[in-house]
């Protein structure tokens, strides 16, 4: 078996004094897409901020390309090609959507890769183009994610981290969000997606984990998952609330 790009070994963590993700271990091959699921409280958004830094990892290791980063300051997960999109996105409200995406590469220096980088966002996402000089807090919600996922690819990720890309948004607002995150998986970046819809992760998931009271329930491939019995009753009823098909 390859050596995969993030592997996750028996890792706990959670906030302050309180442990939510227990013993946890999962993998994310190279160029693949990887989805974490379960109803909120299950511990994805927890999962996904101690492999990107925010939450400290009481126990085990977080391996990305071969190196721990278990311990890692979060500038330095960024630094090293781990780049996470948050629940709610975090945008700058009172910036411009050029201005938001321009923090996105605030560590490069190169003007014209810079530049080249923000034609490729707007390639991918035209109405980021159009809406430019407007305040991303006057952006609609499915344009406020493109936006955040657009940020986060101002800094050429190797993995891309997206937490709870669907919360707020209409189902076809979120179809055409994971649309994107296709086109951005075969430009040739690794992905790892939080989420409770579902359903439509799993038509895009080369492989899934599912998360039940902060330790891994189910895992399989998406189409194994997609059919899996366990996963229709425990957790498509609980997306359902979230998002329609």
């Amino acid at each position: 078996m390859s050596t995969p790009l993030l592997s996750l070994e028996r890792v706990t963590t959670g906030y302050t004094q309180l442990d939510v993700i227990h013993e946890v271990s999962l993998r994310v091959d190279d160029r693949s897409i990887v989805a974490i699921l379960g109803p909120n409280g299950a511990g994805k958004t927890a999962l996904m901020r101690a492999v990107s830094g925010l939450n400290r990892v009481r126990a085990g290791r977080v391996m990305f390309d071969g190196e721990d980063l278990a311990r890692a300051h979060a500038a330095d997960v960024v630094s090293r090609g781990v780049i996470h999109v948050p629940q709610g996105r975090a945008l700058f409200g009172a910036m411009t959507v050029r201005e938001n995406l321009e923090m996105g590469a605030y560590l490069l220096g190169d003007g014209v890769e810079r530049r080249r980088r923000l034609d490729n966002v707007f390639e991918l996402f035209p109405v980021l183009k159009e809406r430019a000089w407007q305040a991303a807090a006057y952006l609609s919600g499915g344009e406020q994610q493109m936006l955040a996922i657009g940020r986060a690819l101002m800094s050429r990720p190797r993995l891309l981290l997206l937490d709870e890309p669907s919360l707020g948004l209409a189902p076809r607002v979120f179809d055409d969000i994971l649309a994107r995150v296709k086109e951005i998986h075969a430009a040739g970046a690794s992905i790892l997606i939080a989420e409770q819809s579902v359903r439509k992760v799993l038509r895009i998931a080369h492989y899934g984990y599912v998360l039940e009271n902060g330790a891994i329930a189910l895992e399989g491939t998406g189409d194994e998952l997609a059919r899996d019995a366990r996963v229709e009753r425990a957790y498509l009823a609980s997306a359902a609330h979230a998002s329609t098909d």
